[in-house]
């Protein structure tokens, strides 16, 4: 059975667990922090070989061996070797990119939100998938407990993926909020790590309600990883910016210009298909505001968050 009691209080503690994570060196990674490239480092603007760093949502090695078609494209078109980087977690990656070690990552909205805040990185391109470069989270609840409204959470478990998700925490957080639900207070919450793991302990009542990506979510139903009949959405949020590739913004102009055309004009299949993605739009740093704005709402100071 899967254990749940990690208790870690955001609403009273303004996300301390999170500072520490982000504030702090995290050796622990899965392509060794100390192994990434060492030409970032003394600034080089141009390097003969390209850090690019994929977001930690299943293991490293699923995750590289998905993405060797991307390693190949990026390779063909910028001319340069390519690594590509895995961390354990959301927090090594914000860690590698402030210092320096990333060229370019895939970051989540707030994982980008807190590396842009102790980081020379910069969002350029977001993945356009049915038309819209925008996503949403949902908002889940365990059929046999009853649980299929808001009012139904609460003095129930909540489950949350990684502290710094936005989609399986801040967004589904800040819609609690909302109804006046606030965690620790009104309901216990817990932390798993991954969206997949949320929707399991769901589906088995170990929490009876949880947050998590409205594809990831339908996607774990495609699969039938997720019984339907066992879980019910209780409400989908607002759209929000899909998650943005990153440069340093310290690289080479050409070489930037390079890299945004590689994203944007980027259409084969292959190469997208581990993204579910009909391709790469441009963006800016602006359109995370409304990301910065859930900070408002939940008290965070973002700054704070990443020292």
């Amino acid at each position: 059975m899967m254990t749940l009691r990690i208790k870690n209080s955001l609403s009273a503690v303004g996300l301390t667990v999170l500072l520490a994570l982000v504030g702090c060196s995290n050796p622990s990674v899965n392509q060794s922090d100390e192994g990434t490239n060492t030409n970032t480092q003394t600034a080089n603007s141009d390097p003969s070989k390209l850090v690019v760093a994929l977001l930690p949502d299943e293991s490293a090695s699923t995750v590289i061996q998905n993405n060797k078609k991307l390693e190949a494209y990026l390779e063909s078109q910028l001319n340069k070797e390519v690594e590509l980087f895995v961390s354990t977690d959301y927090s090594s990656m914000i860690e590698a990119a402030s210092k320096g070690r990333l060229d370019l990552a895939y970051f989540g909205p707030l994982s980008y939100v807190l590396a842009k805040t102790k980081s020379n990185v910069e969002a350029f391109a977001a993945m356009n998938k049915n038309g819209s470069t925008t996503y949403k989270a949902v908002v889940i609840g365990n059929k046999e407990a009853g649980v299929d409204s808001f009012e139904d959470i609460a003095n129930k478990t909540m489950a949350y993926g990684d502290q710094a998700s936005t989609s399986s925490h801040l967004i589904p957080k800040s819609m609690l909020v909302e109804k006046g639900l606030k965690a620790e207070e009104n309901y216990e919450e817990v932390f798993l790590g991954a969206h997949d793991a949320v929707a399991v302990a769901v589906e088995k009542g170990n929490a009876q309600a949880g947050g998590l990506s409205q594809p990831i979510f339908e996607s774990l139903i495609e699969k039938g990883i997720i019984d339907p009949d066992k879980v019910v959405v209780i409400a989908e949020s607002k759209p929000f910016p899909q998650y943005p590739w990153t440069m340093r913004s310290d690289l080479d102009p050409e070489l930037k210009t390079k890299i945004s055309q590689a994203f944007t004009e980027l259409k084969d299949p292959e190469v997208l298909k581990p993204f579910k993605a009909q391709g790469f739009d441009p963006i800016e740093d602006q359109d995370y505001d409304v990301v910065r704005e859930l900070g408002t709402m939940l008290d965070l100071d973002f700054a704070q968050l990443s020292k």
